[in-house]
């Protein structure tokens, strides 16, 4: 028989109270407030924190706390990934993200979701993973339900709540989020001269 936490995994209905997923969601928020408690000038103890924390890409994230999550090892990331102030991920399920992608302060990735069954929510859950490319830019105060897919070096919109797939190369804003736009060469700031200017997030 399969244990619980291996149906959560798997996206089927589960039971969140099981003795094994209540341990793992103990060890998450007590590193997530060990790593909250953390001052600047503490970069070792926090990187730490953060290796331990995460599945993958805690060795070199970029982050900024406070920062939440529901298990921590469910959350894959790429290199140079970067968390603004106060964001959240529900890592029920997967979430994966490629390298260098930036999240504005109080992003919310959420891949936990429930029965619309009243009787059944009282007792199960379920989740569905979710996926973010490389180089992509999402905005502050954007939230991102579950199951959704997003392409390489797209850019979110700040306040933006993402129900669909948003495909590579687009700006997509709104709620419920949709493509604005491909981002062309007009999208880049431009210095003085007319060149590209050189930008850091």
């Amino acid at each position: 028989m399969r244990s619980e936490r291996e149906k959560m995994l798997a996206g089927e209905l589960y039971n969140p109270l099981d003795s094994e997923l209540v341990r793992a969601r103990n060890r998450a928020r007590d590193l997530c407030q060990d790593l909250n408690a953390t001052r600047e000038q503490q970069q070792e103890e926090r990187r730490h924190i953060l290796r331990e924390l995460f599945g993958a890409g805690g060795e070199d994230v970029w982050m900024q706390p406070p920062f939440f999550c529901d298990y921590g090892t469910n959350i894959f990331l790429g290199k140079r990934c970067f968390f603004n102030f106060n964001c959240v991920v529900l890592d029920v399920c997967r979430v994966t993200i490629g390298d260098y992608t930036l999240f504005g302060p109080a992003v919310q990735i959420y891949t936990a979701t429930h029965p619309f069954e009243a009787e059944l929510r009282r007792s199960q859950e379920f989740a569905k993973p979710i996926e973010i490319g490389s180089d992509v830019w999402v905005g502050g105060g954007a939230i991102i339900c579950p199951g959704v897919r997003i392409g390489s070096r797209s850019v979110i919109g700040a306040g933006s709540v993402v129900t669909r797939d948003i495909p590579a190369d687009v700006f997509a804003a709104g709620n419920p989020c949709r493509v604005i736009r491909p981002i062309s060469e007009e999208d880049q700031p431009r210095t003085s001269t007319g060149g590209t200017a050189s930008t850091t997030a």
